[in-house]
C-alpha cells in the first residue's frame, strides 16, 4: 500500500510557504543559537562550576564546598552591604533625579526635543570616557568640584580615597551616566496622561505639588513600579562604575560590590568555583525581582 501524497495544489502552496518563510526561519535559528551559546550555556556552565573545583588542570565535584568558602569569607558579607548601600543611594538619586527631571521638561513647550538630546547625551558616551570625566572632576588636588567647595568656603573633600564619600561618589557618577533612558520613559509617561486631570485639579485649587502627588504619581504608578524593580536589578549588577574608579576596592573595601568581587575571586584569586557559587547567589536573588517584574507587566496587559 502506498503512502498517501499531498494533492499537487496542496504541495505548491507548502513549497511556496516553505520558500517564504525559509529566511525568516533562518533568522530565528541564528538567534536562538546565538542566545544558547552566549547565555543558556554560561549560566547552564556556571552552576556546575558551582560545585566544582579545578587544581592542577583537574576538576572534581565538591558538592557545598564552594558555598561554604563563600559564606565563611567576611568580604562576602561586606561586599553585600556594599552593594544594598550602593542600590539604597543609587534608587534614592538614580529614581527620584530622573522622575524629577522629566516633570520639569514635560512643562517645556519649546525645544523639548533639544532638551531630550541633551539628557540622554551621557547614555551615549561610552562609560569609560564618562568615568574618566569624573576621575578628574573627584581629583583632590584640581578636580572641579573641589574647586567649587572653595569657592563656597567650603572644605575640600577625598572624593574617591575617604571611606565616607566614596560610595556616594560611585553613585553620583552612576546616576549621570544612566539617568538619560529612565528620564525619557517617565516622560512618555507623563505625557500620556490626560490633560483633563490636571486642569479638574487646578479647579478644586491644587498645586504644583498636590497635582504630581494626586494625579501624576497615581497615573504613573506601574511605570513607576516596574522602573523600580529594573533599577534594583541593574544597580545590584553593579562593575563598571567601581571598578574604574577606585580600583574595585576602594578605601578599606568600601566600594567593593558583590559583582566585582566575583571577578577577584575568579581573576585575582584564582577561585572560579567560588565565584560561580557567589554568582549563582546573586542569580537567584535577581531571579525573584524579575519574577516580580514578570507578573506586574502581565497584570498590566490584562
Amino acid at each position: 500500500m502506498s503512502a498517501p501524497t499531498l494533492p499537487r495544489d496542496s504541495r505548491a502552496e507548502f513549497l511556496r510557504a516553505f520558500k517564504r518563510n525559509l529566511t525568516a526561519h533562518g533568522f530565528l535559528i541564528g538567534a536562538v543559537l546565538c542566545f544558547s551559546f552566549f547565555s543558556w550555556y554560561p549560566m547552564v556552565r556556571e552552576f556546575l562550576l558551582a560545585f566544582q573545583k579545578t587544581e592542577g588542570g583537574a576538576t572534581r565535584w565538591v558538592g557545598w564546598d564552594n558555598f561554604a568558602y563563600v559564606f565563611g569569607d567576611p568580604n562576602v558579607w561586606q561586599a553585600w552591604r556594599n552593594t544594598l548601600l550602593f542600590t539604597g543611594l543609587a534608587l534614592a538619586l538614580g529614581f527620584v533625579v530622573p522622575f524629577v527631571v522629566s516633570l520639569v521638561l514635560n512643562e517645556f513647550r519649546h525645544a523639548q526635543g533639544y532638551l531630550r538630546l541633551l539628557v540622554y547625551l551621557p547614555v551615549m558616551m561610552p562609560p569609560v570616557a564618562s568615568i574618566l570625566l569624573f576621575k578628574y572632576f573627584y581629583d583632590p588636588g584640581y578636580g572641579l568640584f573641589n574647586r567649587v567647595l572653595e569657592f563656597l568656603h567650603l572644605p575640600a573633600q577625598d572624593w574617591l580615597q575617604s571611606t565616607d564619600t566614596a560610595m556616594l561618589s560611585v553613585v553620583i557618577a552612576s546616576t549621570w551616566m544612566n539617568m538619560g533612558g529612565a528620564t525619557l520613559i517617565y516622560l512618555a509617561a507623563l505625557q500620556g496622561i490626560p490633560g483633563e486631570l490636571y486642569e479638574a485639579a487646578e479647579l478644586d485649587g491644587a498645586g504644583l505639588l498636590r497635582k504630581v502627588w494626586h494625579v501624576t504619581i497615581p497615573q504613573t504608578k506601574l511605570i513607576l513600579s516596574l522602573m523600580l524593580l529594573m533599577q534594583i536589578i541593574a544597580t545590584m549588577q553593579v562593575f563598571v562604575e567601581p571598578f574604574l574608579l577606585t580600583g574595585g576596592a576602594g578605601p578599606e573595601g568600601s566600594t567593593t560590590t558583590v559583582v566585582v568581587l566575583i571577578y577577584q575571586y575568579a581573576f585575582s584569586f584564582n577561585q572560579y568555583g567560588g565565584a560561580a557559587a557567589l554568582g549563582l547567589c546573586l542569580l537567584v536573588l535577581l531571579a525573584g525581582f524579575s519574577a516580580l517584574y514578570v507578573r506586574l507587566s502581565r497584570d498590566n496587559e490584562n
